[in-house]
């Protein structure tokens, strides 16, 4: 398209000069016609004035004989004086070019005669229309012929390009047709292509072709290496770079729910027992780090187990799959990582790590139904002791020790615990913010087995909340929280005491909680029951009730895990709590969120105007100390502030 368009360049240049070569040529040959006919008129005028006398050129002769004015357009005849004798005019304009020509070539001129008398004096302008005019025409002609001369190539040019397109494109379409259907360029591409239509052009599109595969096949590995990168990376669990659930499910169905030929081995689930409780109290750093621990144990010992495969399936679960591996050597199994989980317990000083359940697997198994089968030999694990694991079998399963069993277990073992009393108390400080504020220390729970070892705490609260047995792990920790501060001397310090929902919202117990504190009133009064946001939301009026009875007695209350839920304002003004306590998720990475600052400073205006004081948990570094602090809060706590410790 270039090229043509370089060629209308040139023609139109060339046609332009032509024209203006031919105009320069024919004016010349006008203004020699002109100078001719101006001498021949000049010698005809010389030749008959001097056969005359003034006499017999009589003005009206004159007149007579140049009336038609097709010789001169202008006659003038003057005598010896000068004066005029007689005078004819016949203008006539002259057509444009010729006008145009005799003003730059001045060819029409004014020509003089005298007679040899000299009693007669001639001046005439010859008329010089015709030549005009045929100078008109030719410069028509020149200018027609020149403008035919440049647009016949470019007419010409336009429709051989026309087709060569044409046949460039159909040639093109048809390689690539054979391309497609061979999908790929080589010799049988040449020889498919070695036909008379084909065979002038496709030759030299070969080379391009071959190009054009090795490029098309490059981009497209590029495309299946990065398609697998996002699909690693969507399978991916960022903190231990282990597969998600999702490579665990599609891994579990492609291998053995609907695998080729028979296999079988083992399903270990491996559940962090305390994620939760180390994210409140520690951070969620030292959480991640946890997990981190904990997978790098599991990666170690599974390790040793051929084609054995580990999934990090949610927060706290991570599945072990150890293809051809029965049940008594996935024992083995277990027992190395509680012999790991152990030394790893006691050099993190954690209360417990990690339970495991096992269970078998066999080709066509549905997955929900192992999972299910699975989560039961967990629930029994965390029954035990800490970093306990418990294989379930088919066996179990016939004879009618499932899931059942399970519950059944973790009742004995909490009813073990109620009547036992073995309760092991922590407390970590609350560090206030400003003099005038006066925080308290928040009382945690340890649990411990019929052994002297330590129960997972975050299974064992939610095994009671589910059997309904909450209700008495809340007294027994009232309890032995109010005798172990009767026996310790705390007249200047204040404790909280972590409540379930479904207690507070009983109306047994809080019968029970009023008589109980009444009954201590010295020691009521430097109590502060936390209940979270999200249980004080499922029954709003028992909720009030149970935050007018503890303030009745002296005691106050803690919203805790506040900004979870959807909560108002009018509902605090209404309950009147005392404190509320941001969740931690708001702290983390607070010197670096900007919507969380704004948020919680938010919180605190407004929780300050209707009289809370606000605290945030979960710190973790000096830099949200330092944000907290800027923010107004009342109060921190957190790993960084303090580490738990016995009362």
């Amino acid at each position: 398209m270039a090229g043509f368009k370089k060629l209308i360049f040139v023609q139109l240049i060339s046609w332009l000069l032509f024209a203006l070569l031919g105009g320069y040529f024919i004016a010349l040959g006008f203004d020699n016609a002109v100078s001719d006919a101006q001498k021949k008129a000049q010698f005809v005028v010389n030749t008959y004035i001097n056969s005359l006398t003034m006499d017999e050129l009589a003005p009206e002769k004159i007149q007579k004989a140049l009336a038609d004015g097709t010789t001169f357009s202008k006659f003038i005849i003057r005598d010896q004086a000068g004066n005029l004798v007689t005078m004819v005019e016949s203008p006539q304009p002259l057509p444009l070019f010729a006008d145009i020509v005799n003003t730059s070539f001045n060819s029409i001129r004014p020509q003089f005669a005298v007679n040899q008398a000299s009693d007669i004096k001639v001046e005439f302008t010859i008329n010089a229309n015709n030549l005009a005019n045929l100078l008109q025409q030719s410069m028509f002609i020149v200018i027609l012929v020149s403008g035919l001369i440049a647009l016949l190539p470019i007419i010409y040019m336009q429709s051989m390009f026309r087709r060569l397109n044409r046949k460039v494109s159909t040639t093109i379409a048809d390689i690539i047709d054979i391309y497609i259907n061979q999908n790929q360029v080589n010799g049988d591409l040449e020889q498919a292509m070695d036909t008379t239509r084909l065979k002038k052009l496709s030759k030299d599109l070969i080379p391009t072709f071959n190009r054009l595969s090795h490029f098309l096949q490059t981009k497209h590995d590029d495309i299946e290496n990065n398609a697998m990168s996002i699909k690693q990376e969507a399978y991916k669990d960022v903190i231990t770079n282990l597969g998600n659930r999702n490579m665990f499910v599609e891994y579990y169905e492609k291998n053995i729910e609907n695998a080729d030929k028979s296999t079988f081995g083992s399903l270990a689930m491996v559940r962090c027992s305390e994620l939760q409780a180390i994210n409140q109290t520690r951070g969620y750093q030292k959480g991640d780090e946890y997990v981190k621990g904990v997978a790098d144990i599991i990666k170690h010992i599974s390790g040793t187990y051929t084609n054995s495969q580990v999934f990090r399936v949610n927060s706290s679960d991570f599945a072990v799959i150890l293809p051809n591996t029965p049940l008594k050597e996935a024992e083995r199994f277990g027992d190395n990582l509680q012999s790991r989980f152990t030394q790893y317990q006691q050099n993190q000083e954690l209360s417990s790590v990690a339970n495991t359940g096992i269970v078998g697997y066999e080709k066509g198994k549905p997955l929900g139904e192992l999972l299910s089968i699975v989560d039961n030999a967990m629930s029994m694990a965390q029954s035990k002791q800490a970093n306990a694991w418990h294989v379930q079998r088919e066996t179990d399963l016939v004879n009618n020790v499932s899931a059942g069993f399970g519950n059944q277990n973790w009742r004995k073992v909490i009813n073990e615990v109620i009547e036992s009393k073995r309760v092991h108390l922590v407390m970590q400080n609350i560090m206030p913010i400003g003099k005038s504020i006066k925080a308290y220390a928040e009382i945690q729970v340890r649990f411990k087995t019929a052994e002297n070892q330590m129960l997972p705490t975050a299974s064992f609260l939610a095994m009671a909340e589910k059997l309904g047995m909450a209700m008495e792990i809340d007294r027994l920790i009232i309890d032995t929280t109010l005798e172990k501060v009767k026996t310790r001397n705390f007249s200047q310090k204040f404790f909280g005491i972590n409540v379930t929902a479904s207690s507070a919202h009983n109306d047994q117990f809080l019968i029970w909680l009023e008589r109980r504190l009444l009954k201590d009133n010295n020691i009521a009064t430097k109590l502060i029951f936390e209940v979270s946001e999200f249980g004080l939301q499922q029954n709003i009026k028992a909720s009030k009730r149970f935050i007018d009875m503890v303030h009745r007695v002296g005691a106050r209350v803690t919203v805790e895990r506040f900004g979870v839920g959807l909560t108002s304002f009018k509902f605090f003004r209404d309950l009147k709590p005392d404190f509320i306590k941001m969740d931690a998720s708001y702290t983390r990475g607070l010197e670096d969120d900007k919507n969380n600052q704004y948020f919680m400073r938010l919180m605190v205006d407004l929780a300050h105007r209707i009289g809370v004081n606000v605290f945030a948990e979960g710190v973790e570094s000096q830099e949200e100390k330092h944000i907290i602090e800027t923010l107004c809060l009342d109060g921190v706590q957190g790993y960084y502030i303090e580490k738990p410790k016995d009362i």
